[in-house]
């Protein structure tokens, strides 16, 4: 092996992150779920549609930073599970009349079992290396779910509309709002089941694996195992959020998932800060809301002004939403102090 061969594989493919720097303090988690309980309250349906999506992209920001900030492997095929999740609730719920709840861990399984199974032949990989194998994934799945084979299931190339569940029981309240509240408890159980996980023993073999795969090895960890496993839990959360995604758009297509949304989804983790789970929302804010920014400063010119907004972003804070935390976090402490 050459000296630069050695110089890669041993360097971090990611900044390490202290486990307790990954999530809010307590205080500041009460705000911000009670900030989220409130918002639908003072809001239009369209407002609603629009937080509930923040939080669906939330999730699917979160799975990749299990990936890429706990594990330390880059994916740009996000949206090829996004998409499996999706049409899996789709079909389910329009073909075979199942509860839109129960499509969802449903969706979960099978992305799991296929971000798994697509781990193995990735063990092979690394760096741009696994980056690219994964685009080939992101381009190919809308291609696939064109294919004729699928199209009575499916819908081919027009696609299949979903019905939007009303709220149960006779809650009175909107659709849009009944899903909102419905997307917040999963969203708020799988960040859960996320911290957890990133404190237990897998979760640090996914750290160690991802400051020094051979270290690791010489711990007595599996590497392949945890490697191919963090794919499968980023797959199988990435798939809850498409299911999610399929239920508040009332409609799954193939041109829906394309690598655009890969490359968005993988923009939200870098700007949300890689490694840090609450940024997850962050980034989620950002890909969904500064598109229509930069639309209003200039619709002829609106790639280039969120271009440019994004460079400044990247310039100013370099690590993401995790930056400012952390020097809000210290200006506080400060204060105490005096």
């Amino acid at each position: 092996m050459s000296a630069i061969q050695e110089v890669v594989t041993e360097a971090p493919a990611v900044e390490a992150v202290p486990k307790r720097a990954m999530t809010l303090g307590a205080g500041t988690s009460l705000v911000v779920l009670a900030l989220l309980i409130a918002a639908p309250l003072f809001v239009k349906n369209f407002i609603i549609f629009q937080l509930t999506m923040l939080l669906i992209y939330g999730l699917a920001v979160l799975a990749l930073n299990i990936l890429t900030g706990g594990s330390g492997q880059f994916s740009l095929g996000q949206s090829a599970f996004y998409a499996v999740g999706a049409y899996t609730s789709a079909i389910l719920m329009e073909h075979l009349g199942m509860n839109y709840a129960l499509t969802l861990p449903i969706a979960g399984i099978i992305c799991f079992g296929f971000g798994f199974l697509f781990g193995q032949p990735a063990l092979r990989l690394s760096g741009v290396y696994l980056a690219l194998a994964t685009f080939a994934l992101a381009t190919a799945m809308p291609q696939l779910l064109k294919l004729g084979y699928f199209e009575n299931w499916t819908g081919g190339v027009q696609g299949l509309v979903v019905t939007k569940p009303d709220a149960p029981f006779g809650l009175p309240m909107s659709q849009d709002m009944w899903l909102y509240y419905f997307t917040l408890v999963v969203t708020i159980a799988i960040y859960i089941f996320s911290v957890n996980l990133l404190r237990s023993r897998s979760g640090r073999a996914f750290m160690a694996i991802r400051d020094n795969e051979i270290a690791a090895s010489a711990m007595g960890i599996d590497v392949a195992l945890y490697k191919t496993l963090a794919f499968g839990v980023s797959a199988g959360i990435t798939g809850v959020a498409g299911g999610l995604g399929a239920i508040a758009v009332q409609f799954v297509a193939p041109d829906g998932y394309t690598i655009q949304l890969a490359i968005s989804l993988f923009l939200g983790m870098v700007v949300g800060g890689v490694g840090w789970l609450p940024g997850s929302i962050v980034g989620s804010a950002f890909i969904i809301f500064v598109p229509n920014i930069a639309e209003g400063i200039s619709k002829g010119l609106s790639g280039a002004v969120f271009g440019v907004l994004l460079f400044l972003v990247i310039f100013l804070v370099p690590h993401g939403a995790r930056q400012v935390a952390m020097v809000a976090h210290q200006l506080v402490g400060k204060f105490k102090k005096n």
